[in-house]
């Protein structure tokens, strides 16, 4: 089914990150999966040519265009690429820090840091997750205690990506302590301040060359001019931000199911069983068809989704629907394909393989499957 969001510039921006996927990133991901990060100087590479902050003001560097057409372009090539891990430092810094960058910046803040987030000097991360409360932010306990000209942090999250690589840290903190939402503010702590340590680079079942960090806070004395949005007001901008998030998650996660069928629709009309192609048993024609048709239906919600973000009426609960269908659709079929493959399905030298466990957290993270059918529930029956 033909797709009709985009417009000739997109397309253009498409071969500008469909070239440099495949000349910087596919030629490294191996050694990056090996490693358990990505080499930065790709990340710079990539602000170079203009994949990164192309909503960020053109006084800063960035591109001057709130559309989000272009973020699900960059994300539909890096998982077409088969190169999920190595590309997911431009989605996380992409669509889900620099909103909150764009949208709660001072003048002094925007000047300090736009211009780095957007030439690829500045990598950025977000923290919210720590260990034992899930998706339960209102009970977290990272404190951030006003003390002098600032603030003074103390506490840990868990499950960071770009946590080892990260310049700036967007850290979701209690500034009162005494309350559950409204006593949440952010701060932005910055590369080397004193008391900020770095955990382990965490070892995950997949995006193996996507870093993922424990973060650590010890005494860290971040200044008032660090903090982000107003005191108070950081769940409200959690939640405000959300739903691109969770968008993101959706495009990426149809993009690799897709990924994934284009790989085995090859791979079934070149392999042979009994004296014929894969591709010529009525049973792989049948489970090609369900899986075209789920992909068809896909890219149709979500590119909806897409229009109504950039309109300003994509909501917490139309972000949730897509959030959680597209990635458990993406789950079943990632395993139907891997299931065509057979054997060589399950050997890691085939990009089914990665493909298959890159693809296992997207129902957890920005959201659990449950978390989203309880948003969606309690909107239907007005229960809170």
């Amino acid at each position: 089914m033909r797709r009709t969001i985009f417009e000739e510039e997109h397309e253009m921006f498409r071969e500008t990150a469909r070239a440099f996927t495949e000349r910087e990133i596919v030629p490294n991901h191996e050694k990056w999966e090996a490693d358990g990060k990505v080499d930065k100087a790709m990340f710079r590479k990539a602000g170079d040519v203009g994949l990164l902050a192309t909503a960020v003001d053109e006084r800063y560097g960035g591109g001057g265009v709130l559309d989000f057409r272009y973020n699900a372009i960059l994300n539909e090539e890096i998982m077409s690429a088969g190169v999920a891990g190595s590309g997911m430092c431009m989605t996380l810094h992409n669509d889900v820090c620099l909103p909150y960058f764009i949208n709660l910046c001072d003048e002094s803040q925007a000047e300090r840091w736009m211009p780095g987030l957007c030439s690829g000097d500045l990598m950025s991360a977000i923290a919210m997750t720590e260990p034992g409360i899930g998706s339960d932010l209102a009970s977290m306990s990272t404190t951030a205690i006003r003390k002098g000209g600032g603030y003074v942090v103390n506490g840990s999250k868990t499950f960071i990506t770009n946590g080892i690589n990260s310049d700036l840290v967007i850290v979701a903190a209690k500034t009162d302590p005494s309350e559950k939402h409204r006593g949440m503010s952010l701060v932005v702590l910055e590369d080397g301040m004193e008391g900020f340590e770095r955990g382990r680079n965490l070892d995950k079942l997949g995006l193996k060359s996507q870093d993922t960090a424990e973060l650590f806070f010890d005494d860290v004395f971040v200044p008032e001019e660090n903090l982000l949005g107003g005191e108070g007001n950081g769940f409200t901008s959690l939640v405000r931000n959300l739903p691109q998030e969770r968008l993101s998650i959706a495009v990426t996660g149809v993009a690799h199911a897709q990924a994934a069928f284009d790989w085995t629709v090859d791979y079934v009309g070149e392999r042979q069983a009994f004296g014929q192609s894969i591709a010529s048993f009525q049973n792989t024609r049948f489970e090609l068809a369900e899986m075209k048709t789920e992909l068809d239906i896909a890219w149709v919600f979500v590119d909806r989704q897409i229009e109504a973000l950039n309109e300003g009426e994509l909501t917490a609960t139309d972000a949730a629907e897509a959030k959680w269908w597209v990635t458990e659709m993406q789950l079943k079929l990632i395993t139907r394909c891997l299931q065509l493959f057979g054997g060589y399905g399950f050997m890691s030298e085939y990009p089914i393989s990665k493909a298959y466990a890159d693809a296992r957290v997207q129902t957890i993270y920005g959201g659990t499957t449950e978390i989203m059918k309880e948003i969606i529930g309690r909107e239907i029956t007005g229960t809170r």
